[in-house]
């Protein structure tokens, strides 16, 4: 699954990948305490092994999106 997170006073937004279902889960509760207030910061791993840390505060908005790329670009028939 693509997730994008959206950093305030950024002008471009994060994207990870994470494909087990159940980091997944866990990363939407992490986000929900987040957003609340309950934690200084935001945590993710990515499917690469990546570790990123994000201000509570600075979270814009967290997307969680399609893991297949139906996503298409350009222009054509």
């Amino acid at each position: 699954m693509e997730i994008r997170i959206g950093v305030t006073q950024a002008m471009r937004e994060l994207m990870v990948e994470i494909d087990d279902e159940k980091a997944q889960s866990k990363l939407k509760s992490a986000v929900e305490a987040a957003l609340a207030g309950k934690t200084e910061t935001l945590t993710v791993v990515d499917n690469k092994g990546r570790e990123i840390v994000i201000p509570s505060a600075k979270i814009a908005y967290v997307e969680f999106g399609a893991a297949d790329g139906s996503r298409k670009l350009g222009f054509g028939s």
